[in-house]
């Protein structure tokens, strides 16, 4: 059984969240106006030094404990920083998913707040987090809510490894560099009625149904019927499984 964790861990976690985000601009930003601000004499003394370093070991901290876990666990090539959903990409996901029905997985769920939305439209979400305390967080989250494990689960599981037709929707917020590795995978082994929504970062070669919103909270939508449709005119593109 996971514990649970602390109760600030939640009210806070949207700024822990900003801070893992955003650590390597918050630093630069935090000695700029540390310089900035403060006469020649205290960038001097030991006690500023000490506390300075004391700051940035604790930033470095909280992404080790936060992002860092997951990474031991997959190829160097598949490594995705952990980096949550705004508010708005989430609700362009749930409109490229309306109407849709059935079992949805999230690749790399994070803190499970697309989870969550989704099982609120009456999806039966299953989340993948390799972060064991990302994943505990969500678990925790969710009991919280009072939902049942039949309509949300989090799994500690490398999604790489997990075969995926048992999913008719599947939603992903991961780095380019894996895009096209992770569209073999599910060419593999989406059904054709699967609908696949990516944010911020779209499948390369891949026909999309629909997409919503625009910059940063983009998302697409593609239906592997329409994909297979697609790249069976260039079989070059599809995985040798495919071509056989």
């Amino acid at each position: 059984m996971t514990s649970a964790l602390p109760v600030w861990f939640y009210w806070n976690r949207g700024n822990i969240a900003a801070v893992l985000t955003h650590m390597d601009d918050d630093i630069e930003v935090i000695l700029q106006d540390r310089r900035a601000g403060l006469p020649q004499q205290h960038l001097d003394n030991p006690t500023f030094t000490a506390c300075t370093g004391a700051l940035l070991l604790g930033i470095y901290r909280l992404w080790t404990v936060f992002a860092l876990p997951g990474f031991r666990k997959v190829p160097v090539k598949l490594k995705v920083p952990y980096l949550p959903s705004s508010k708005k990409q989430t609700q362009n996901v749930m409109k490229v998913l309306r109407g849709r029905r059935g079992c949805l997985a999230d690749l790399g769920s994070g803190d499970g707040r697309l989870v969550f939305a989704a099982s609120s439209a009456g999806l039966r979400c299953t989340g993948f987090e390799i972060n064991s305390i990302l994943t505990a967080s969500a678990r925790t989250r969710a009991w919280w809510r009072g939902l049942p494990a039949c309509s949300v689960s989090f799994v500690s599981r490398d999604f790489w490894k997990t075969d995926l037709s048992d999913f008719n929707n599947v939603t992903v917020f991961l780095a380019p560099g894996v895009m096209d590795v992770l569209g073999e995978k599910l060419l593999r082994e989406l059904q054709d009625e699967a609908r696949v929504v990516a944010c911020r970062f779209p499948f390369p070669g891949w026909p999309c149904s629909t997409s919503e919103g625009q910059g940063l909270d983009q998302v697409w939508a593609y239906d592997m019927r329409v994909v297979r449709d697609h790249l069976l005119q260039a079989p070059t593109l599809l995985p040798k499984a495919q071509t056989q």
